[in-house]
C-alpha cells in the first residue's frame, strides 16, 4: 500500500497511535467515546452481546420510557462536549475519531428520543426487544463462574425486562402510538411458539447446555460449570421468564391487538412523531443527506438498470429473457429447490471455503478467526432473515458466525444461497467485522453494527458484486440469485419509503416487491414485514453498495495502472465501520497520497 493511513491502524502495522496525556484533547475524546460505548451498551446490552462483548452480559435491558430518556440525555450531553473539543489538538487518525463518535451520538440521541420501537411492537430480530432476548441470549458463552454469574443475573431481570416492555407498549399507545397489528400478531405467535416448546429444552439454556459441552471437553481446559447454576437457571426460566412472556402475550392479544394500527396504515407516518422519527431514521442508517423522496426513486433507477442483466442471465441459465418469465420459472421449479437441511449447509460452506481460498489475492492479510455456519431456531422463521452475522466473541469464547435459516428445505431455492454466504461471511460480514476487531482504534470504533448500518450492509451488498466480478458463482442460476438479493436491496429503498414516508399499505408493498423480485410470496411478506417493524435500516443496503462502488471507480479513474484492489479494500476496511462520509474522506486521502508521490 503507497499510503501508510490505513496500513498503521491495523494490529498487523508497525506503526501505532500516539500515546495520550491526561490533559490533551485526544484523551478528552477518548473519554467521551469511552461514556459514549458505556451507555449505548447499557442501553441496548443484548447488542453488546451479539457484538462480541461480554461486560453487558449481566444487564437484561430497560424497555422504560425512563430509560430512553436517560439515555437520550446522557448522548446530548457527551455530544455537546465533544462539540466543545478542539480538533486543532488532533492528528489525522483522531479526526475520523471526533466524525465518527459525531456521528454515532446523534443517531443514538434521535433513536432513543424517538423509540419508534416502542410504537411498533414486533417480533423482528434487531429491532424487537423481545426478538433480542430470544437472538442474544442463546448467543452468550457461559465458560467459567463469571460468565455464570452475568448469565444468571441477566435472566434474574428478563421477567422485570418483559413486564416494562408491556407497560412500555400501552404507555405509547395510550398517546395515539399504538403498533400495528401485524406486528402485534407476529409478537404474539413468537412468544406462544416459545412457550410451547419444553422449558427443559428451551433456547435461553442454550449458553449452559453448550458450556457444559465445552467443559467436558479436557482440551479448552475449562473448570466443569456447577450443575448447581443450571438447576438455577431452569427455576428462573420456568417460574419467572416463562409466566411473564405469558403475561406479555396476554396483554398484547386483550390490550393492543384489538387498537392496533390495519395493514392500510403501517407506516409511522400515521402515528404521532412518526414523520420526525422516520427523517432521523434515515439519516442515522443511510449516513447521508438524502431526502426519502430521492432514495425512493434511486430503488425505481436501480431497478430499471438490471433490466439487462436479467436477460443476460436469464438467457444463459434459463433459455429465457423476459424478467416475467425468468421469475416465474424461479419461484415453481421444484428442481431449483433444496431438499435437505444439509445441502443448504453444504452449499453456504462450499462457498464460503471458494472466498477463503482467494481472499488474500484480493483483500488484505487480516488474522481472521474461523467462520462457523449456525442454524437458526426454526421458531425465529417468521421472525428472521434467510440469514444474518453474528462478530466472534472479543475474549475467544464462541466464533465468527454464518447464522443460516435452514428449516423447510423445500421451500428453499439453491440459487439463494452462495450470494447469502459472500454477503455473512467472506468476503462480507466475517471479514469485514472480523477485522475490524483486530484494529487499533478506539473499542467504541471496533464493535459496531446497527449503528454504521449504511457501512456494515453496504459492504456485505458490495461483497455480493464483487464476488461476482472474481468468478466466485458456480453457475449462472446462483448469479440469478445474485441478481434477485439485489433487486430486493432496490424494493427496500421503494418499499421502505412507500411505507414510512408515502403511506403505503402492506399490500401495496407486497405487490411491489412480488412484481420486481423473483422471490417467495413468504419470504416477500417477511421482508415486508422487517421495513415495517425497523423504519429506515432496510435503505442502508443499496446506499452502501452504491457509495463504495463509486469511491472505487472514481479511484480507478483517477490512479489508473496505480490503482490496487488490495489496497482499496484495505482502505475502505481500515478505519472500521464509519459513516459514508467518513468513507469518501478516507478514500481521497488515500488516493491524494498516491498522486503527491507521483509529483
Amino acid at each position: 500500500m503507497t499510503d501508510t493511513t490505513a496500513k498503521r491502524t491495523t494490529s498487523q502495522g508497525a506503526g501505532t497511535r500516539p500515546t495520550m496525556t491526561p490533559d490533551t484533547t485526544a484523551a478528552r475524546l477518548h473519554e467521551l467515546g469511552e461514556r459514549y460505548f458505556a451507555t449505548e451498551h447499557t442501553y441496548d446490552p443484548y447488542n453488546a452481546t451479539l457484538l462480541g462483548l461480554t461486560e453487558f452480559d449481566h444487564l437484561p435491558g430497560d424497555p422504560s420510557e425512563e430509560a430512553s430518556a436517560r439515555a437520550a440525555d446522557t448522548f446530548a450531553q457527551i455530544a455537546r462536549e465533544v462539540a466543545r473539543l478542539d480538533p486543532a489538538g488532533l492528528d489525522a487518525d483522531q479526526h475520523v475519531d471526533l466524525a465518527i463518535l459525531t456521528s454515532l451520538l446523534r443517531g443514538a440521541q434521535q433513536d432513543a428520543e424517538h423509540s419508534l420501537w416502542a410504537a411498533n411492537a414486533s417480533a423482528k430480530s434487531y429491532v424487537s426487544r423481545q426478538g433480542l432476548v430470544f437472538q442474544a441470549v442463546p448467543a452468550m458463552t457461559v465458560t467459567d463462574a463469571a460468565s455464570a454469574e452475568r448469565y444468571l443475573a441477566r435472566l434474574d431481570g428478563i421477567a422485570g425486562s418483559f413486564e416494562a416492555l408491556g407497560e412500555r407498549y400501552a404507555v405509547e399507545a395510550a398517546r395515539g402510538r399504538v403498533p400495528t397489528a401485524t406486528g402485534v400478531g407476529l409478537s404474539i405467535a413468537q412468544l406462544d411458539g416459545y412457550l410451547a416448546l419444553d422449558p427443559t429444552q428451551d433456547v435461553l439454556l442454550k449458553p449452559l447446555r453448550a458450556g457444559a459441552g465445552r467443559a467436558d471437553d479436557s482440551a479448552h481446559g475449562s473448570p466443569a460449570i456447577d450443575p448447581s447454576v443450571m438447576q438455577r437457571a431452569l427455576r428462573i426460566v420456568t417460574h419467572q421468564i416463562r409466566p411473564a412472556m405469558a403475561a406479555l402475550a396476554d396483554r398484547l392479544r386483550t390490550e393492543l391487538l384489538p387498537v392496533a394500527r390495519p395493514d392500510n396504515r403501517v407506516g409511522v407516518c400515521f402515528i404521532p412523531g412518526g414523520p420526525e422519527g422516520y427523517a432521523a431514521a434515515v439519516t442515522r442508517h443511510t449516513t447521508t443527506s438524502l431526502s426519502p423522496e430521492e432514495i425512493h426513486q434511486i430503488g425505481l433507477d436501480v431497478l430499471a438498470d438490471m433490466r439487462d442483466e436479467w436477460s443476460d442471465a436469464g438467457r444463459r441459465a434459463l433459455g429465457k429473457t423476459d424478467f416475467a418469465l425468468i421469475a416465474e420459472r424461479m419461484r415453481a421449479d421444484p428442481a431449483l429447490r433444496f431438499e435437505t437441511s444439509a445441502q443448504i449447509v453444504q452449499v453456504a460452506r462450499a462457498a464460503l471455503d471458494r472466498a477463503e481460498a482467494v481472499r488474500l489475492t484480493y483483500f488484505p492479510d487480516y488474522a481472521l478467526p474461523e467462520c462457523v455456519i449456525e442454524e437458526i431456531n426454526p421458531i425465529d422463521a417468521q421472525n428472521t432473515a434467510l440469514a444474518y452475522y453474528r462478530p466472534p466473541a472479543v475474549d475467544g469464547s464462541r466464533p465468527g458466525a454464518h447464522c443460516l435459516l435452514v428449516s423447510d428445505p423445500g421451500e428453499r431455492f439453491r440459487f439463494e444461497y452462495e450470494a447469502l454466504a459472500f454477503h455473512e461471511s467472506v468476503p462480507g460480514h466475517h471479514l469485514q467485522l472480523s477485522a475490524a476487531q483486530t484494529l487499533q482504534i478506539p473499542r467504541y470504533r471496533q464493535h459496531l453494527d446497527v449503528e454504521a448500518c449504511s457501512f456494515n450492509e453496504g459492504w456485505g451488498l458490495y461483497s455480493e458484486h464483487f464476488a461476482d466480478e472474481i468468478g466466485l458463482y458456480s453457475d449462472d442460476l446462483c448469479r440469478l440469485g445474485m441478481l434477485s438479493f439485489r433487486a430486493i436491496r432496490a424494493c427496500r429503498l421503494v418499499i421502505d419509503t412507500g411505507i414510512h414516508h408515502f403511506g403505503w399499505s402492506r399490500q401495496q408493498a407486497i405487490d411491489f416487491m412480488w412484481s420486481h423480485t423473483a422471490t417467495t410470496a413468504s419470504h416477500v411478506r417477511t421482508e415486508v414485514d422487517r421495513y415495517i417493524a425497523w423504519p429506515g435500516q432496510a435503505l442502508a443496503y443499496m446506499i452502501g453498495r452504491r457509495e463504495i462502488l463509486r469511491l472505487r471507480a472514481e479511484s480507478q479513474a483517477a490512479l489508473g495502472s496505480r490503482f490496487s484492489i488490495v489496497d482499496f479494500h484495505e482502505t475502505v476496511l481500515g478505519s472500521g465501520a464509519v459513516p459514508l462520509t467518513v468513507l469518501a474522506d478516507n478514500v481521497a486521502r488515500w488516493r491524494a497520497g498516491i498522486e503527491q508521490q507521483e509529483v
